[in-house]
């Protein structure tokens, strides 16, 4: 898979390796303490998927110039500080195998650095009047924050519909994914028609990982390091759960609401619930969504000239949902 993610980085290796810099130039301050955070920060980094996205979209219109890095910048800080207020909302001590901000420097340090990470990718865009790049941002902000409070509303009841539940992850994940394919072809100049329609490439690339993630729940395989069921154990109702249970039996539902209710962390109940779901075709089901969304994508990529961006960017959509992690 890295050899995958290799392939797709070609056309924009040198872009990556420069925005590396940047990024870190974006983070800093004058407290030493800020300082010592954002360059634990970007020692920890991920795949950087976002900015990827960012490059190849504005390469596929044209070139990637002093205003892609920057957009790319406002998406990496906005990613980094959601991760940071997201360990110490889960008390997570945990990130990628290292251990988190609040596990190194406490929950109320933690917090201001997401909220510094945040009011940073603000200014980035507002110093060098990016207002089209500002207005994509606060509204992704908001969208993420909307989506987690939805969230958290629909499982104290465990009301969630199918269609909340895209609600829930187009805000919460797939609204981050949208505007970095915004940010990379309005950092070109497209119009208003293009910024939409990439947008919504980015949209349906977004529902499409993070079902993908979803079903990594129930994968006895799964290698991302994350525990069997546990989103089952967190009350957290996924697509492959929600299709079951709205299909099953008036009996088969009240016991399997029961276990997600209050036998949760019975790795008996959880297990039979796992089994039940993959008999029932709810895996089936979600896989094939996920897939008419790769395949929305894909169409609007069609639309395209053929290019290395191009190619790259299917690359990509196949990764999502063929990823192992």
């Amino acid at each position: 898979m890295a050899n995958i993610v290799e392939e797709i980085k070609r056309p924009i290796n040198e872009e990556m390796k420069l925005f590396e810099q940047k990024f870190y130039e974006s983070m800093q301050s004058k407290v030493p303490l800020l300082d010592k955070v954002t360059r634990f920060i970007v020692t920890t980094k991920g795949k950087q998927m976002r900015p990827m996205f960012v490059f190849l979209c504005a390469k596929l219109i044209g070139e990637v110039n002093e205003k892609t890095y920057r957009g790319a910048s406002m998406i990496e800080l906005i990613h980094t500080a959601t991760l940071v207020h997201d360990d110490v909302v889960d008390e997570s001590f945990k990130r990628r195998n290292f251990f988190s901000i609040n596990a190194l420097w406490k929950n109320k340090i933690a917090v201001l650095v997401g909220d510094y990470l945040l009011s940073k990718s603000v200014l980035l865009s507002t110093d060098h009047k990016d207002y089209d790049l500002l207005g994509v941002i606060s509204r992704t902000i908001r969208e993420m924050s909307e989506g987690e409070l939805l969230q958290l509303e629909k499982a104290r009841k465990l009301d969630i519909t199918e269609d909340v539940y895209y609600e829930i992850i187009r805000q919460k994940t797939a609204t981050l994914i949208a505007a970095c394919c915004e940010i990379g072809v309005l950092s070109n100049d497209a119009d208003e028609i293009l910024a939409k329609k990439m947008m919504n490439f980015g949209t349906y690339t977004g529902m499409a990982f993070q079902i993908k993630d979803d079903l990594f729940d129930y994968l006895s395989s799964n290698v991302i390091g994350k525990p069997v069921g546990i989103d089952i154990k967190e009350q957290k109702m996924t697509l492959p759960l929600i299709y079951t249970l709205k299909n099953a039996n008036e009996k088969e539902r009240k016991y399997y609401f029961n276990t997600i209710k209050r036998y949760n962390n019975d790795q008996k109940r959880v297990k039979e619930l796992i089994e039940f779901v993959k008999s029932s075709g709810g895996m089936d089901y979600a896989i094939k969504v996920m897939k008419d969304f790769q395949q929305k994508a894909k169409d609007i990529l069609e639309e395209f000239p053929d290019s290395e961006a191009k190619k790259s960017l299917h690359s990509m959509l196949d990764y999502v949902i063929e990823r192992k992690f």
